[in-house]
């Protein structure tokens, strides 16, 4: 199977997805949000949810290999965005750090997953 990482990192991402769908609370509670501001937080892990099962379905099952390469640029784009979205509402720096390190880190992960299985392709 070609971009075998890849595909491996799109099921990952996609555990993620199912996740934030069972326990859209998580994202609030990562957060440190209290209160009526939480709604807003589990809409947003829910749309994260469904948006990265969305995704990772094509990461993982798509035919082609510049399928699962699309999927894995637009995922560590949305990641990276993500991340810079989410840091400006943290709380304090603890928690900024905590939401930089896990987005910008899967971002990185994906990108070398795809940096691998692009090298073993051209080989």
């Amino acid at each position: 199977m070609t971009y075998a990482l890849s595909r491996l990192m799109s099921t990952a991402t996609a555990s993620y997805g199912a996740y934030a769908l069972a326990d859209p609370a998580h994202l609030g509670r990562a957060m440190g949000v209290e209160g009526k501001d939480r709604a807003g937080y589990d809409l947003l892990s829910q749309t994260f949810g469904i948006r990265d099962l969305a995704l990772s379905s094509v990461g993982i099952f798509g035919r082609s290999p510049g399928a699962v390469k699309a999927a894995m640029k637009v995922r560590i784009m949305l990641d990276v965005g993500d991340g810079l979205l989410l840091a400006t509402k943290a709380r304090d720096e603890q928690t900024r750090q905590k939401v930089l390190g896990v987005t910008m880190g899967w971002a990185a992960l994906n990108l070398v997953a795809l940096a691998i299985d692009s090298r073993r392709a051209k080989a």
